[in-house]
């Protein structure tokens, strides 16, 4: 009975995990309104209970990070959670992309302004869709209206998002990667009763994303079985001192766990499931998922290489010099030939992840600032470029991202051909925009670590990039329309909000980068 009483009792530290407790909260909460709430009270709940949950975890991290005060940072959850700058700079980044997420997922459901937006487009509002039994309800039902639990799926999604960048044992990482991932194959299958490609969506990157959390649970076995830990300081110790113990086994452990990393940024060899994927899921679950899960793996794979196993970066770099040629190149050449708009997104991200890939490699403290800075960054104008694509529609009501049919439309549509050129622009890294910043940050980080040779091939393939995102721009403005042209629905508030502050952002990170420049150089210690 006495040694029972010794046992160390787990200490929860609730301050420092408060970011990830409210929105974990607010998901719960939001399967209760499902479970429990009348249908017609639903969205609205869900709508002011998310927004309030995700603006409350965004101020508990301004208030930590202000708590931190430049320091190491602390270790929370018996050493299973490391609150550092990286780690809160990451959670700011994904709460912020959440809240416009989110605001134009629930565009899907808000009636339209002036006739347009997708649920005047319909012609149901949710109050007509709650009534049992009518057409409208029926209806509502089949093109996805009533769909509400996407505001609790969307949330345990950010849950996991949030501890994937500060797990600091690869167990709490794994855990995270399933509790991001999951609720995300879900969310990919919306549209089911709409589009094949929706289902088709959501099957390939369930099955695809299943096999990847295998080889990253693989190679935790290993790694644990090198080091006898899971966690990252305990790996660390283990590769500085091995004591006769072969690195071949954390190489090959640490491999499997890159392999994971890897396919969640939809890098090359591992990018098959991205073009598919963004272009069958719903448009704003697309827009959501490009932008947060980035931010969120290469949390991770930050974590992982820099405060895990910089012993053994003699074994890994040229793997990742590799990967990262490859990514750039294969997702530049592709895009290239691509038709569809959505697809040409969806490659351009690749090529995306080739470049911050740079920074990563760079294994300085300025790898880490410019990563952090370009994740951010890239996050808001991908988020905006895919709420422009969703706004496109043909006569019929669908969406129309075939490249040919958007001729003539920034003649027609000044102000999205614009907005939408400035996004395209941005991805380009032409000068006064974020892209061209963060291209710029990253490249000079490589660059420093001795990495000139990707620094060349990112300026080659940036190069060549350009081209296809000009050639959009190009069809838009100095083209002549199709006899049944696309029309732009007029969004609502949330449509408009996204746009607009996503817009401002890449112009301000453009013309004034240096605040976030600072914010993240400030913001390289991690906890070890």
């Amino acid at each position: 009975m006495t040694a029972l009483l010794a046992v160390d009792v787990p200490s929860v530290e609730y301050a420092q995990l408060s970011p990830m407790l409210i929105v974990v909260g607010v998901a719960v909460a939001g399967v209760l309104v499902e479970a429990f709430f009348p249908r017609n009270l639903r969205y609205g709940t869900q709508l002011v209970l998310s927004l309030g949950g995700l603006a409350a975890a965004l101020v508990a991290v301004v208030l930590l990070l202000r708590d931190l005060g430049g320091g190491p940072g602390n270790s929370a959850m018996m050493g299973s959670v490391a609150i550092d700058a990286p780690a809160l700079f990451l959670q700011a980044t994904v709460l912020v992309i959440a809240v416009l997420g989110i605001l134009l997922i629930a565009e899907r459901h808000l009636p339209a302004e002036n006739g347009g937006g997708t649920g005047g487009l319909d012609g149901f509002t949710p109050q007509a869709a709650a009534v049992p039994g009518s057409v409208a309800e029926k209806e509502a039902t089949r093109v996805g209206v009533m769909q509400t639990e996407v505001f609790p799926m969307t949330m345990f999604a950010v849950t996991g998002m949030l501890l994937f960048g500060a797990a600091d044992d690869l167990l709490t990482m794994f855990i995270a990667l399933e509790v991001l991932s999951l609720p995300l194959y879900l969310l990919c299958g919306l549209a089911r009763h709409r589009r094949l490609l929706s289902q088709e969506a959501a099957l390939k990157y369930f099955l695809l994303g299943a096999f990847s959390s295998a080889f990253f649970l693989y190679g935790v076995a290993l790694l644990y079985g090198y080091s006898g830990t899971f966690e990252l300081t305990g790996i660390a110790e283990a590769v500085a001192e091995p004591v006769g113990r072969s690195s071949t086994m954390a190489l090959i452990g640490l491999v499997l766990v890159a392999v994971g990393l890897l396919f969640k940024v939809g890098a090359v060899p591992f990018h098959s499931w991205i073009p598919d994927v963004y272009q069958g899921a719903p448009t704003p679950i697309t827009a959501f998922m490009a932008a947060a899960t980035k931010v969120a793996a290469f949390g991770a794979m930050l974590r992982v290489f820099y405060v895990a196993v910089p012993g053994l970066q003699a074994g890994w770099r040229p793997m990742m010099w590799a990967v990262a040629i490859a990514t750039m190149v294969i997702g530049t050449v592709v895009a290239v030939r691509q038709t569809d708009v959505k697809r040409l997104l969806a490659y351009s991200a690749i090529s995306h992840a080739g470049f911050i890939l740079t920074g990563v490699i760079a294994l300085t403290d300025s790898g880490v600032s410019s990563t952090l800075f370009y994740l951010f960054a890239y996050g808001f104008s991908t988020l905006g470029a895919f709420a422009v694509v969703g706004l496109v529609r043909d006569p019929t009501g669908a969406e129309d991202t075939d490249m040919a049919r958007w001729a003539g439309l920034g003649r027609r549509y000044p102000v999205v051909g614009v907005v939408f050129s400035l996004f395209l622009l941005a991805f380009a890294g032409i000068p006064l925009t974020s892209g061209f910043v963060s291209k710029f940050a990253v490249f000079k980080a490589a660059g420093e670590g001795g990495a000139m040779p990707l620094v060349v091939v990112g300026v080659i393939a940036s190069a060549i990039a350009a081209y296809f995102y000009v050639r959009v721009i190009v069809w838009m403005f100095f083209t002549d329309p199709p006899p049944d042209a696309p029309v732009v629905v007029a969004p609502s508030w949330a449509g408009k909000a996204t746009v607009a502050v996503t817009a401002v952002v890449t112009l301000a990170l453009g013309a004034l980068p240096q605040p976030l420049l600072d914010l993240a150089n400030s913001s390289t210690q991690f906890l070890r």
